[in-house]
């Protein structure tokens, strides 16, 4: 029996009568227009299709893989720039948001002994500008550079062609135009700017070509003396380091320790609420000299002055104490304005005192006394008979002045500087010529020939002496009378203040001290003292300069002063000329002390290569002494002893 299912069977779509065609509103009717297409019959026995959309999945799932690698790009570039690439992202914002600038240290001044400035700082700017702001496209114009420059160039004596090619540097938002200006050009070219922004503001055909122009505070050497004591001080160069002098010698001292500040900025202004650093700067140190401004002025003056009329080369003149070493005075003609070193000769650069290197002459005359005097080999009594001339060696000597044969003491050797009698006093001090050769030489560098004075100064010379082994035949007899050996004023004038301090060498002093920025005064060490000679000589050698003063056969009567003693020794030597290596002219000399019983100031002179009038270094350099030595005695206030000289003999009768 077949069962019924309950289930209806499947009903086939039976296609319905056709519907009749809605008319397209868009198609035109009437007569004309074209006749509507024919409907397609549909195949016979084909089923009706039904059209389906895609699904959307697939695409969503690619939009969403897209922005989720998009999502993660920028998150791991977020983590690196945040958290690997930090530090250099942070010091590259600070590079262009944070300045830094150097605080530059207020230098030292430098003082006399009594406290008056021979160098001190002022304030001053450095002229700049950014370049940026000299274009065509900030200005409007195309020379904006040349009309900046010419208004600056007079203000600050710059050159205009100069100028407008530094404003015109590309790439770059600062060029310095000018060092060191004073704070009256400075405020000149303030007020033309103002000037110039003011008619910008009331004509548009206006530019203040100046907006560009900025300044940096800074300082400025100034030496209010101008060309006083400029050997010793020296001079600042354009980096602010000493080029010369005490400047250079002690820079360290004098520049201090500069500053630094970082802040800020925006559009080239500070920043006020944003975080600045700055470490002050430290200023330098006082230097307080030995020197006294007046005792210089005075040498200064009269060294000049003599030079000029002599017509010479150079001149200098040393003044020392006698009893500390300290040097009061150390005057050189020509000089130089450390103020303007642009007018100033390449050869009067420098301190030639202490850097010129010469034969002394028959001012060393004297060391070879005090040898002679202490190894007890002559007194100043002895009797020394003075040919007209002398043969030793391969030459044949003689004196300044032609002569018969002269009967002399030894103290009259001295007086009249005879060069043959000296020949014959060192003669004595050994059994042989190289014995006393020896014995002569150990005088010498004690008395510090051949070595540096201890100043320490820049382009010192210590002179030059050659040791006995190689000294020439001629040199044998020349250097006892200050030939064949070279020294520098300051070693010169030492020597004396040696004799005049009793025998005692004190290492010459040019600094007293420093003071700190907190106040604080710090001496010099105590210089270094040796004993050359005994106390009984120096006093011996000091009545016979007087001789050469006092004593009408004398070459010194011009550097007597009335009412004190004078001990002093003359100097007339062949001067080698450095430019040729060869002899021409002369070295033309004195030196000497006072009071010459109690000594206090010892003076030295020389003049090289006088052209017009007198060489002979009694006639040109005694006056010179004379001036000086009148004017450092009032100066100290030094009074005379009122002690009758000596008058020991210059002649004997044979």
């Amino acid at each position: 029996m077949t069962e019924v299912s309950d289930r209806e069977p499947p009903r086939r779509r039976v296609p319905g009568p056709a519907r009749p065609a809605r008319p397209d509103p868009r198609r035109r009717t009437g007569p004309g227009a074209r006749p509507a297409p024919r409907p397609v019959p549909a195949r016979a026995g084909a089923a009706a299709r039904t059209i389906r959309l895609g699904s959307p999945r697939p695409r969503l799932r690619m939009i969403s893989l897209a922005l989720t690698l998009t999502l993660v790009a920028f998150v791991v570039r977020l983590l690196q720039v945040q958290a690997v690439d930090a530090s250099t992202y942070t010091a590259k914002a600070d590079l262009n948001r944070y300045v830094g600038r150097t605080l530059a240290a207020e230098r030292g001044e430098i003082t006399d002994r009594d406290g008056v400035e021979l160098a001190t700082s002022v304030d001053a700017y450095d002229i700049t500008a950014d370049p940026t702001l000299f274009t065509q496209k900030a200005t409007g114009i195309p020379d904006a550079p040349e009309q900046a420059a010419a208004f600056l160039a007079p203000m600050i004596g710059q050159d205009t062609a100069t100028l407008a090619k530094r404003l015109r540097t590309p790439r770059t938002r600062y060029v310095l135009l000018a060092h060191r200006q004073t704070p009256q050009a400075w405020n000149q070219i303030k007020d033309l700017r103002s000037t110039l922004a003011a008619k910008a503001r009331t004509d548009r055909t206006t530019v203040n070509v100046l907006a560009g122009v900025l300044a940096e505070p800074t300082t400025k050497r100034v030496y209010p003396n101008s060309e006083l004591a400029a050997g010793i001080l020296g001079w600042v160069n354009a980096d602010g380091k000493g080029g010369g002098g005490i400047e250079q010698l002690l820079n360290e001292e004098l520049a201090g320790r500069d500053g630094k500040i970082r802040y800020a900025q925006s559009g080239g202004r500070l920043v006020p609420t944003a975080g600045s650093a700055e470490t002050p700067a430290v200023a330098g140190s006082d230097v307080e000299l030995t020197i006294d401004r007046d005792i210089q002025w005075a040498a200064q003056n009269a060294i000049s002055e003599q030079v000029r009329a002599s017509k010479a080369d150079r001149g200098y003149v040393v003044v020392q104490d006698t009893r500390t070493g300290q040097i009061l005075a150390m005057a050189n003609s020509p000089g130089f304005d450390p103020n303007d070193l642009s007018r100033a000769s390449s050869s009067a650069l420098g301190n030639a005192a202490l850097q010129d290197a010469y034969e002394p002459g028959s001012t060393a005359k004297l060391m070879s006394m005090a040898a002679v005097l202490q190894e007890n080999v002559a007194t100043p009594l002895t009797h020394v008979t003075v040919p007209n001339r002398l043969h030793r060696g391969d030459r044949l000597f003689q004196d300044d002045v032609d002569h018969a044969t002269w009967y002399l003491t030894l103290n009259g050797v001295l007086a009249k500087s005879s060069n043959i009698g000296t020949i014959l006093a060192t003669g004595q001090l050994g059994r042989t010529q190289d014995e006393a050769n020896r014995v002569l030489y150990s005088y010498l560098r004690r008395f510090g020939i051949g070595s540096p004075s201890g100043l320490g100064f820049p382009g010192e010379t210590p002179g030059i002496l050659a040791p006995p082994a190689k000294w020439s035949t001629s040199q044998a007899f020349t250097i006892p009378f200050g030939q064949g050996f070279s020294i520098n004023a300051l070693q010169a004038a030492s020597v004396y203040s040696t004799i005049a301090n009793g025998g005692v060498r004190v290492a010459p002093t040019l600094v007293r001290g420093t003071k700190g920025p907190d106040g604080r005064f710090t001496p010099t060490p105590k210089p270094e003292e040796t004993r050359v000679v005994s106390d009984r000589t120096a006093k011996t050698l000091a009545q016979m300069l007087e001789s050469v003063v006092d004593d009408g056969q004398g070459t010194g009567a011009k550097a007597r002063i009335p009412g004190y003693r004078v001990a002093g020794k003359t100097g007339t030597a062949n001067r080698v000329d450095p430019a040729t290596g060869k002899y021409r002219g002369y070295t033309s000399s004195f030196a000497g002390f006072a009071p010459a019983d109690k000594p206090r100031v010892t003076v030295y002179c020389a003049i090289q290569n006088a052209t017009k009038g007198s060489y002979y270094g009694g006639e040109i350099c005694g006056p010179i002494f004379k001036q000086v030595m009148e004017f450092a005695l009032k100066t100290l206030q030094v009074p005379p002893t009122g002690a009758d000289p000596a008058k020991l003999p210059v002649t004997f009768t044979p």
